[in-house]
């Protein structure tokens, strides 16, 4: 099946008589027939038996983010944080190191730099435009993950994902990318060379701000047991699991042994699982998620354009527009489209940009991004406050930058409000 009808029919096959549009199984909990059964599946996890592991709706919703995304398995979270989180703490313990592309997500970084540095988690960091030999140098004996952003946030730079996994798998090591920005109808980076995608589904795939969410999904191309045996690395993927009566992933689940082992491990001990409900909302933004998506990047082409003819604008950063950085890139990873964000520079600083943005009316100012309304927000001020001048600078964020995300409004109606802004400067 193609993307559009993936977001459709992928993860839930109603059977005769049976409701048409996914169900909210609105229990914590399932009952069994005997002690037996429910001791074989904590040996051995094939059901669902409690719902801080896994969930009817919310397995529905896996099923169909990981077919959009080409991969054998997927585990919803709480929050694209979480997500984050659990992608590295997956494969790193205290005392190991992992490379991180600089241009990624403010409270990513925050969650790299210092929480898993408390935790004696180590991040490298590496400008996004690394050559591979930079990339490569940077590894040391204890690395064990590489990590970008698709379509950064809100630098908007485009991640070369073929040069980078090339890099990690030289080093016998799998390559995260947060395709959050892209989502599968832009970008697939199992196609590229990656091994596990997370995404933010607070942002595009929900689309309509009603809750929070995130997802890591496993592509199953990652070769755990061939990893361990060149590096030494990954001993409990391919090791029994004490905390699990002795599972050996690797055996027992094959090229599920990633996703499997993250749901068993953490989040067992984690528990920042989603609701059903919130699965339930999840899945009826990805089903308009395509629709959507060509909507986004029409408007934000042409909302790019216009602010690249403005005197007052320093500078236009959007991938699909022609004569950006990442444009060349662009068309190798996005030929659809790259999303509805726009960054601009505004001449004359933070109190210029501040202006501009409070004079706006249609579009809102919100800790958001990637909704169906046009929204806007002050990098500096806001998501990335936490960062030092340095490391606004290795994002791509100064004080005049606004991150501007095209809603589906009609695009006279955004230019037109983009004009107030404009003539507040």
């Amino acid at each position: 099946m193609k993307a559009e009808t993936l977001c459709l029919h992928a993860g839930y096959s109603p059977k005769n008589g049976e409701p048409r549009v996914v169900p909210i199984v609105q229990s914590t909990t399932y009952k069994f027939d005997s002690t037996e059964h429910v001791a074989a599946l904590f040996d051995k996890p094939t059901e669902y038996m409690y719902s801080r592991f896994a969930n009817p709706t919310c397995d529905a919703v896996e099923k169909k983010i990981a077919a959009l995304e080409g991969g054998v398995g997927a585990m919803l979270t709480s929050s694209g944080q979480a997500a984050s989180l659990c992608s590295i703490l997956n494969l790193c313990s205290a005392g190991d190191s992992f490379i991180s592309s600089t241009c990624i997500y403010g409270g990513t970084v925050n969650l790299f730099s210092f929480t898993l540095k408390k935790l004696g988690i180590e991040c490298i960091w590496v400008k996004a435009d690394a050559s591979e030999e930079e990339i490569l140098a940077a590894f040391k004996p204890n690395t064990k993950c590489v990590f970008g952003e698709t379509i950064a946030n809100p630098a908007l730079t485009v991640f070369d994902i073929e040069k980078w996994a090339e890099a990690a798998h030289k080093k016998n090591v799998p390559l995260i990318v947060d395709n959050t920005f892209a989502t599968p109808i832009l970008c697939r980076p199992f196609e590229w060379g990656c091994d596990i995608v997370i995404h933010s589904t607070t942002k595009y795939m929900d689309g309509h701000a009603v809750q929070g969410g995130g997802v890591i999904v496993d592509s199953g191309k990652f070769d755990w047991v061939k990893a361990n045996k060149a590096t030494g690395f990954f001993a409990d993927m391919v090791e029994p699991d004490a905390s699990y009566h002795g599972l050996n992933y690797t055996k027992e689940f094959g090229n599920a042994a990633y996703i499997i082992k993250a749901r068993t491990q953490l989040m067992r001990d984690f528990g920042c699982y989603p609701a059903a409900q919130s699965a339930f909302y999840l899945n009826m933004g990805l089903e308009t998620l395509p629709l959507r998506m060509a909507r986004y990047c029409e408007n934000a082409l042409k909302v790019a354009e216009f602010f690249k003819k403005s005197d007052k604008i320093a500078s236009v950063t959007y991938p699909g527009l022609p004569g950006d950085k990442s444009y060349d890139l662009a068309q190798k990873y996005l030929p659809d489209g790259a999303s509805g964000v726009v960054s601009i520079s505004i001449k004359g600083g933070r109190d210029a940009a501040v202006r501009f943005m409070d004079a706006l009316k249609l579009a809102s100012d919100e800790v958001h991004v990637a909704d169906i309304r046009t929204c806007v927000l002050h990098p500096a001020s806001a998501t990335h406050r936490q960062l030092t001048d340095e490391q606004l600078v290795a994002a791509g964020i100064d004080g005049g930058m606004v991150r501007f995300s095209c809603g589906l409004e009609n695009i006279d109606d955004i230019i037109e409000d983009i004009k107030l802004g404009l003539a507040a400067i």
